[in-house]
């Protein structure tokens, strides 16, 4: 199952079926004005990668696989750590540092929210090196039509 992501017009689908069918590292699904919808597949011991989000709250939920949680102030302090699996919900609040693993021995299939939105609409990134390269050269920018804060601080990666 493909979803298209017609930016902030009504949509639905069945989200968990298009969660366990995303095979890509990251798809945006949905972006809204002030959300953001994204499925996610990380292989085994494969890791969303330590990042930081100073203004941009995010809500994840695994639909497969097994993953740890790791989360904290500092990227040397992720004192909250927890396993999670199929059906957990992770909630990150702006500004704390956070990664999720998958330590499972399949793929994690997980959907994310963002608030506000933080990723270009529509994006598709076959792999993490994808993502990576997509943020290095500025290609994943949300879109002028969300709605961003007004002061925003630059995420920043471990």
């Amino acid at each position: 199952m493909r979803i298209e992501d017609i930016g902030p017009r009504p949509q639905v689908f069945d989200l968990e079926r298009a969660t366990l069918d995303n095979e890509a590292y990251r798809s945006v699904a949905w972006s809204g004005r002030y959300l953001q919808l994204t499925l996610m597949s990380i292989a085994p011991g494969e890791d969303i990668g330590l990042e930081v989000h100073a203004e941009t709250d995010q809500f994840l939920r695994l639909d497969g696989g097994r993953g740890k949680v790791q989360m904290g102030p500092a990227r040397d302090d992720l004192s909250f750590e927890r396993e999670v699996s199929d059906g957990w919900a992770v909630f990150v609040p702006a500004g704390s540092w956070h990664n999720v693993t998958n330590i499972g021995d399949e793929p994690m299939q997980v959907y994310t929210v963002y608030a506000p939105v933080h990723h270009a609409a529509g994006k598709v990134q076959p792999t993490k090196a994808d993502a990576e390269r997509d943020e290095e050269h500025g290609t994943d920018e949300p879109p002028a039509w969300s709605v961003q804060p007004g002061v925003t601080r630059p995420d920043q990666h471990g």
